[in-house]
C-alpha cells in the first residue's frame, strides 16, 4: 500500500512455478515469517503440506522449508496461522480425528521438534471443520466449518477451562465463506465469499470488543 492505493499484485521470489498451487499464505505476528500451504512437492497438485519462509529486516526472503511431520501428514494441510506464542493452528483431514476435517495445533519442543494436537471439542467436532484464524494474542479463533448448509465463520474464545463458542460470524447466509483473517487488535475480520456472478470477494465484518484471553 503506498500513498493510499494498492500496488499490482505480483509472485514472491519464493513462489513456485505454476502449474503448482500454493494458497493461505500468512504472516507470523512479528512479520518475520510466512506460513503458506504448497503442493509443489506433489505431481497431482494434491497434497497440501505447510511450508514456512523468513523475512529478513531489510525486506528480503530466504528458501521456503517444508515443515516435518507431524505437522504435515499424509493429507492435506490448510490455513496454516500462528498467534504470538509460536502455536500454530490449521485443518487437515487426517486419519484418527472427530470428524471429516478437524483444526489441530502444533508447538516447536525444546529440542527443535515438533508437538502436534487435535484442539478437540467443542472447535473440533463430527462436522467438517477445516480453516481456522487465531488472533495474536490466541484469545479467539474464527473456524471455517460445514455442519451440513455448506461452509460458514464461527467464533470461539478461550477461557480458563478452554475454548467456548460465541456464535456465527455474520455473513451472507446462501454462499459460504472461507479464508478468515483478523485485524492485529482483533477487531476486525476478512474473510472471502461469493457476491452476485464473482466468487471469492473480498468482505469485512466488525467483531466489536472481545472478552480478554486468560
Amino acid at each position: 500500500c503506498e500513498a493510499g492505493r494498492w500496488t499490482n499484485p505480483k509472485p514472491p521470489p519464493f513462489a513456485a512455478p505454476a502449474p503448482v498451487i500454493e494458497a493461505d499464505a500468512g504472516y507470523t505476528p512479528d512479520g518475520r515469517g510466512l506460513y503458506f500451504i504448497s503442493a509443489r512437492h506433489d505431481p497431482a497438485n494434491e497434497d497440501f503440506d505447510i511450508w514456512h519462509v523468513s523475512r529478513s529486516a531489510d525486506g528480503s526472503w530466504g528458501e521456503p522449508e517444508r515443515l516435518p511431520a507431524p505437522v504435515n501428514s499424509p493429507q492435506a494441510e490448510l490455513l496454516p496461522r500462528a498467534d504470538r506464542n509460536g502455536r500454530l493452528y490449521f485443518g487437515s483431514s487426517r486419519a484418527g480425528g472427530h470428524g471429516e476435517g478437524d483444526i489441530y495445533v502444533a508447538e516447536r519442543s525444546k529440542g527443535g521438534g515438533w508437538r502436534v494436537s487435535n484442539v478437540g471439542p467443542p472447535v473440533s467436532t463430527a462436522a467438517n471443520e477445516y480453516e481456522a484464524e487465531v488472533s495474536q494474542d490466541g484469545g479467539t479463533l474464527i473456524v471455517v466449518a460445514d455442519r451440513g448448509d455448506r461452509s460458514h465463520l464461527y467464533r470461539f474464545q478461550a477461557t480458563a477451562s478452554g475454548w467456548v463458542e460465541t456464535g456465527q460470524v455474520p455473513a451472507s447466509p446462501t454462499v459460504f465463506q472461507v479464508g478468515p483473517l483478523l485485524s492485529p487488535d482483533g477487531r476486525w475480520l476478512l474473510f472471502a465469499q461469493a457476491s452476485g456472478d464473482r466468487s471469492g470477494e473480498i468482505f469485512r465484518v466488525a467483531l466489536g470488543d472481545r472478552p480478554g484471553a486468560p
